[in-house]
């Protein structure tokens, strides 16, 4: 069995630099939470139900992910995965160009929020096919005892456009006061995302059509049916799995990256400059879990690896929330550590390729994960928000929860793999 090419190390890092892009559009909006709401919903409104709206509408970009990504899949089974790969980012990129332009809740009242909530409707559908369709791009390149490390690779670049999102939020705050920021500094953010966007699109024409797809085209061996149809009758189990899978990593990420740096400044009064530095060291630690995590699958297994992440995880995530209250000096410490550890979602996506056949591997994989996304990462941040009120650790005691289902997926999966 052949090892990694220079060919395939190119593929992995045009597809991680463009994925890095891409999902900074997506996620760049939770960094401005706070400011958004403040200027997109009525000034008189109580905090608590405007912090509770705005990730409202964040959530609505989860909820539109399974009809982009069912769509695309679907065309990405039938005609090719690079030209679904290309149109994901270009949907991306002017729905967040637009949302840096949208005039405020000052200027047209009730417009405002409800343009704002299309605009997110709008990026949730193009990222829904862009992440699986990312997925099934790398893992088609590579040699299948790379898979792991590709998948790993490839989520570690989706995580980097996090940490670009928040190194641009921490420049913004630096650079601009308060004032400034809600006046106009925050729409910078959004408005260099639409140019990152196109700049994506340009570099992804460098791809080239996966060798499992040109195989299957020339074996004329695509599926004869709608492939939905075709996962949902014959491969419920993977559908499953795949869907659990994505409950523990929409757990890791949406809490513990994407809302964590906004909740520790309301809970523990923790600047917002600070909070984003940690944030961004973190992500660093993050990415680098990813590919860590994912070549360990390779190497011992995906289940064992898995169980042991996951358990990394729990105790992590409650040592971060314990920790931060009375020892706010140890942010960057804990929050490194916290950040690898989140890193095991490195290895789902390599679990969940491998679980379907190749004629309907686009479709599977979108279908499950984006459909377990809305449900799951939609809901996360209206729930948490929801239950702050009642108890201050609600965060960390969540993604302990969902750690605890992972070490039961990993079992699974390593139980699975047993000859």
């Amino acid at each position: 069995m052949r090892a990694l090419t220079r060919q395939d190390y190119k593929t992995l890092l045009l597809a991680a630099l463009g994925g890095a892009l891409e999902f900074y559009d997506f996620i760049i909006f939770v960094f401005f939470a706070v400011v958004i709401g403040q200027l997109f919903f009525p000034p008189d409104m109580p905090d608590w139900l405007r912090q509770v709206q705005t990730f409202g509408i964040f959530a609505a970009g989860y909820l539109a992910r399974p009809l982009g990504g069912i769509v695309m899949a679907h065309f990405g089974d039938l005609l090719g995965r690079k030209r679904m790969f290309m149109l994901s980012i270009l949907l991306m990129a002017l729905p967040t160009l637009a949302i840096g332009l949208l005039p405020t809740y000052a200027s047209i009242g009730i417009w405002a929020p409800l343009l704002l909530l299309a605009l997110r409707v709008l990026q949730g559908a193009a990222i829904g096919g862009e992440v699986p369709g990312a997925w099934v791009f790398v893992s088609e390149h590579v040699p299948p005892r790379h898979v792991g490390f590709a998948c790993g690779t490839l989520t570690a670049g989706l995580t980097g456009g996090i940490l670009l999102g928040s190194l641009v939020a921490m420049a913004i705050h630096t650079h601009y006061t308060d004032a400034e920021v809600l006046a106009e500094g925050w729409r910078v953010p959004f408005i260099l995302g639409g140019v990152f966007g196109l700049f994506a699109v340009w570099l992804r024409q460098w791809l080239h059509e996966t060798p499992v797809f040109k195989e299957l085209q020339a074996k004329q061996a695509l599926a004869n049916e709608l492939p939905l149809r075709r996962v949902v009758r014959e491969h419920r189990p993977a559908v499953a799995l795949t869907m659990l899978m994505t409950w523990l990593l929409s757990a890791a990420i949406v809490v513990m990256i994407l809302m964590t740096p906004t909740l520790i400044q309301k809970l523990y009064a923790i600047p917002a400059a600070i909070a984003l530095q940690a944030s961004s060291i973190a992500t660093v630690f993050l990415s680098i879990g990813c590919i860590t995590f994912g070549a360990a699958a390779d190497r011992f297994g995906a289940g064992r690896v898995l169980m042991l992440g996951c358990a990394m995880l729990g105790i992590s995530s409650a040592l971060f929330y314990q920790q931060v209250a009375i020892a706010p000096e140890h942010i960057n410490a804990l929050y490194a550590l916290c950040g690898f550890c989140v890193g095991v979602i490195g290895v789902v996506p390599s679990v969940a390729v491998k679980a379907f056949p190749a004629e309907v591997r686009f479709s599977g994989l979108s279908f499950s994960y984006n459909v377990a996304y809305a449900i799951f990462g939609g809901l996360t941040p209206v729930l948490v928000s929801l239950l702050l009120p009642l108890d201050k650790l609600a965060p960390a005691h969540y993604v302990e929860a969902l750690s605890v289902l992972g070490v039961a997926i990993g079992l699974y999966v390593w139980r699975k793999a047993m000859p």
